[in-house]
């Protein structure tokens, strides 16, 4: 699997852990508010910055609708696309015609694009600055698979009162990539063919 630092993920400087576990309650409480907020999107667009562990940063605009639809569409001149739409995550690579393709329950958007699934079984919260809401998510089962910390802001204006600032995603490799959003923006509409993307192998044989 591909999500070095292709994968949009959050600023670390949201996740500065304190020492203390945090308390079942409030643990329980949180993770169920996640849960409420992941249930409550229909549709969200977001400008997001992607920072790799070697400090390469892309930005782009994230399109996204509940259930399983997620497109990072990168800046002009960047030739990449990620687009998640029928229960599989693409990457695509159009100066190489190269196209890869797995479930989505596989990768660490897992998390963002099923919101029946239930969290608890899998996901913590991470300590930390009271104002921001933060949870770690993995599968004890597929250590493959990775690991994603979504970092929320509290906010009334946003479904179940969170919004998402981004994530931080670490492969099995340790390859790390950090996503920022900004001008979060809920419930717009999104055109049905949003999430299609065009197969440069195609086009390569024509």
């Amino acid at each position: 699997m591909v999500f070095r630092s292709i994968v949009p993920l959050a600023p670390l400087a949201l996740i500065a852990a304190a020492p203390a576990a945090v308390p079942a309650a409030a643990q329980a409480s949180d993770l169920a508010t996640v849960q409420r907020h992941l249930q409550g999107i229909t549709t969200m667009t977001a400008d997001f910055t992607q920072a790799d562990r070697n400090g390469k940063v892309l930005t782009g605009t994230l399109t996204w609708k509940q259930p399983g639809n997620i497109r990072f569409q990168y800046e002009k001149g960047v030739p990449l696309l990620i687009v998640a739409e029928g229960g599989a995550l693409t990457f695509v690579d159009y100066s190489v015609r190269q196209v890869q393709r797995w479930p989505i329950r596989n990768s660490p958007l897992g998390v963002l694009l099923d919101p029946k699934r239930d969290i608890a079984g899998f996901a913590k919260m991470v300590p930390g600055d009271g104002r921001l809401v933060s949870v770690e998510a993995r599968d004890p089962k597929h250590p493959e698979y990775g690991v994603i910390t979504l970092v929320f802001a509290r906010n009334p204006a946003a479904p179940a009162g969170l919004s998402l600032q981004g994530w931080v995603a670490l492969d099995s490799q340790n390859n790390r990539t950090t996503i920022r959003l900004s001008n979060q923006r809920y419930g717009a509409p999104v055109a049905a063919n949003a999430f299609r993307w065009t197969d440069p192998r195609r086009t390569a044989r024509n």
